[in-house]
């Protein structure tokens, strides 16, 4: 296990997301406060992938870099804002998520045991 790539993936997903965060609250506040753009903004965010946020700010960058640089100050604010709560969530979401798992994974095993042996089980009076 290479903890030192996946690190590095995680990474890299995170940033894509918090990319695909930023776009929308500015494609939020252009559509209160510039329609027009709003409707550009959201046909090239469309158009385009967001899969890869690094991808997709060149791409933006080349086209407009006004609105590139205002997602990208969002991105680093929505960054600094999650950083500090974003271990801890994670690893409690982990945990939630896999407890949640095995309680339902037993429960159905249980089930699915329960009625055969409860039949085998019965006395015959």
């Amino acid at each position: 296990m290479d903890l030192k790539a996946i690190t590095k993936a995680t990474a890299k997903v995170l940033v894509s997301y918090l990319t695909y965060q930023a776009v929308r609250v500015v494609l939020d506040q252009l559509r209160e406060t510039d329609p027009q753009r709003a409707i550009w903004f959201n046909q090239f965010s469309t158009a385009k992938t967001l899969q890869d946020g690094e991808a997709y700010l060149r791409e933006l960058v080349a086209v407009d870099p006004a609105l590139a640089m205002r997602v990208m100050t969002v991105r680093e604010h929505l960054a600094e804002q999650v950083a500090d709560f974003l271990p801890e969530l994670v690893r409690t979401g982990v945990q939630q998520s896999n407890m949640d798992h095995r309680r339902q994974y037993i429960e159905r095993t249980l089930q699915l045991e329960s009625p055969a042996e409860s039949e085998a089980e019965t006395p015959n009076d």
